[in-house]
């Protein structure tokens, strides 16, 4: 019998089993390698530049005290990252990664400064706790413009962050109401509620979700309780998709928008790479749900996509192992008997 011709899987494999290493020692590195090869459908894949993108956007709901934090921190922090004195701004230049800004409905006036991408849907959404955050015009004009953020890139590896005083809520309503899991089972500290307010955003939370039926499709829980940062963080993974980048999932903001895309779209499943599992308690019970396996446990819970920044490293070394590392025989290294 004649040899059958490899498929592109399979050669994959084998270009990566016959590196000067025994088999499978590289573990997981081994198959972020096999995914970006799959990805950029190249025995030769890159990983060299990467780009973090941060959609800010404020959520009606944070005036009932879901959050520590006022929202005017949206906008102070927005400023902040375009200073460059955010963690996000430290860990990118720190790992050679280019950081832009979008305003995807921050509260207030407009903000005024030459580097912000600005794509308000609104000032801020609704207070999704009494009513649905936002109409389907805005949750499609989100989605759009994410989508054209995602398709404009020009990096080989997308990563996503947000900023968005209560978002944690809204991640968990998201959740929730997409899984199909009870409320209490995806509801944290946040941005480090102390016992009395935990408890408070509880009850709001479980308020919130008792105006819907217990599952809904993606589109549904974005506009029912979504924030504008999150449904334009969801588009721009679609349109980063279907360009062929690489997309590092940050924390458990970012989860829930890739829940939400691959809902929307299942095919850019295998563009998604899993950056960390943060401390925010509802974070491993969508990775579970996804069946993902995230490259770091840091006990994060920050978001603005440092988690995923700092698992970039990662996958840009799983890319340059398959692409420069010696083969056995242009080694002249004897393989295993």
């Amino acid at each position: 019998m004649g040899n059958a011709k490899l498929t592109f899987s399979e050669t994959v494999r084998a270009t990566i089993d016959n590196k000067t290493k025994p088999v499978g020692s590289l573990g997981v590195i081994e198959s972020l390698a096999a995914q970006i090869a799959h990805v950029q459908q190249s025995l030769t894949p890159r990983a060299e530049t990467c780009i973090l993108t941060i959609f800010a956007g404020d959520h009606g709901m944070a005036a009932a005290g879901v959050s520590a934090f006022p929202s005017e921190v949206t906008q102070q922090m927005v400023l902040n990252f375009l200073s460059e004195g955010a963690a996000a701004n430290v860990f990118a230049n720190s790992v050679g990664a280019d950081v832009q800004v979008v305003d995807a409905g921050v509260m207030g006036a407009p903000i005024e400064h030459p580097a912000l991408i600005q794509k308000r849907v609104a000032p801020g959404t609704a207070n999704a706790i009494v009513e649905p955050a936002m109409t389907t015009d805005q949750l499609e004009a989100a989605l759009a413009s994410g989508e054209e953020i995602g398709r404009a890139l020009t990096c080989d590896v997308a990563c996503f962050g947000e900023m968005g005083i209560g978002n944690t809520s809204a991640a968990s309503l998201i959740s929730a109401k997409v899984l199909g899991l009870p409320i209490e089972t995806l509801i944290g500290r946040g941005t480090g509620l102390d016992d009395a307010g935990l408890a408070r955003k509880s009850d709001l939370l479980a308020q919130a979700a008792q105006r819907t039926p217990g599952e809904l499709d993606a589109k549904t829980a974005l506009t029912e309780y979504g924030g504008f940062e999150i449904a334009m963080m969801c588009g721009a993974m679609l349109g980063a998709s279907d360009t062929g980048r690489i997309i590092i999932i940050d924390g458990f903001i970012a989860s829930a928008a890739a829940l939400c895309a691959l809902k929307i779209r299942p095919a850019c499943a295998q563009n998604f790479i899993y950056g960390h599992c943060s401390a925010e308690a509802g974070h491993r019970r969508v990775l579970d749900a996804i069946g993902a396996a995230p490259l770091l446990d840091l006990e994060l819970r920050l978001g603005e996509g440092t988690g995923a920044l700092l698992a970039w490293p990662l996958v840009k070394a799983a890319a340059a192992m398959l692409r420069d590392m010696a083969s056995f025989e242009s080694a002249g290294v004897s393989g295993p008997g």
